[in-house]
């Protein structure tokens, strides 16, 4: 099922859409680059093995679409989509998975993905949804569309889901603690008060806090944190 949308930015016409394939097969990459390295309107700008690297590589070339694999190690395709679409929002991202299971299509959606395909689609519907991606639609393959409809049907909108934290090392209990009360513009010495900790083991939370938000300081460990709908 297409959303409605445009399918292609007439501009295109001169310009293929700059694709990124995400998967922790190489084998797989390797195939699927070749599929469409014979297309005209599609150049494949290059590859990453596991959500991390992806970040990196969006960061480094500039895609338009991702074809982003679900399961993967190190940063799965649920949490680098996420991140995505804080830090590359331009980015369409598109998942190409073997599953089709609830738990993934529902995560990948709320993620962000503008498209969920499965890996045996044909390379013609495969070439159809980054073009229709890179020209601001999404395309939901038959079966992911009509779970989207049965769950719109049964559940209230507002239904509160639990996520996995976006992040390549997670954040423990008491760091995310200790990041609501930084959020919140606490010292070291009222975090440490509140908590009933000792001020120098709230001043290790807060560094490790930094650090896995990749934060420079507290302004923007807060910041990035409620981007990423940690908090």
């Amino acid at each position: 099922m297409r959303a409605p949308g445009p399918r292609v930015d007439p501009g295109r016409a001169t310009s293929p859409v700059r694709l990124l394939l995400v998967d922790d097969q190489a084998l797989f990459r390797e195939a699927l680059a070749t599929l469409l390295g014979v297309r005209d309107d599609v150049v494949v700008v290059g590859e990453a093995g596991d959500g991390e690297e992806a970040l990196r590589r969006v960061a480094e070339l500039a895609p338009e679409v991702v074809l982003m694999d679900l399961r993967m190690p190190v940063l799965d395709g649920v949490a680098a989509t996420r991140r995505l679409r804080v830090e590359h929002p331009e980015v369409r991202v598109i998942a190409l998975t073997t599953f089709d299971d609830d738990e993934d299509v529902f995560a990948a959606l709320r993620a962000g993905a503008v498209g969920y395909l499965l890996k045996d689609v044909s390379s013609a519907r495969l070439v159809d949804a980054v073009l229709t991606a890179a020209g601001g639609g999404s395309v939901l393959e038959p079966s992911v569309a009509a779970k989207v409809v049965a769950r719109v049907a049964r559940l209230p909108a507002d239904e509160p889901a639990r996520r996995p934290q976006p992040l390549v090392v997670p954040l423990s209990e008491r760091e995310v603690d200790v990041l609501r009360l930084l959020a919140d513009g606490r010292s070291n010495r009222e975090i440490a008060r509140t908590l009933h900790l000792a001020e120098g083991t709230v001043k290790n939370h807060v560094t490790n806090v930094l650090g896995k938000l990749g934060a420079r300081d507290r302004t923007q460990a807060a910041l990035r944190a409620r981007a990423l709908d940690l908090l």
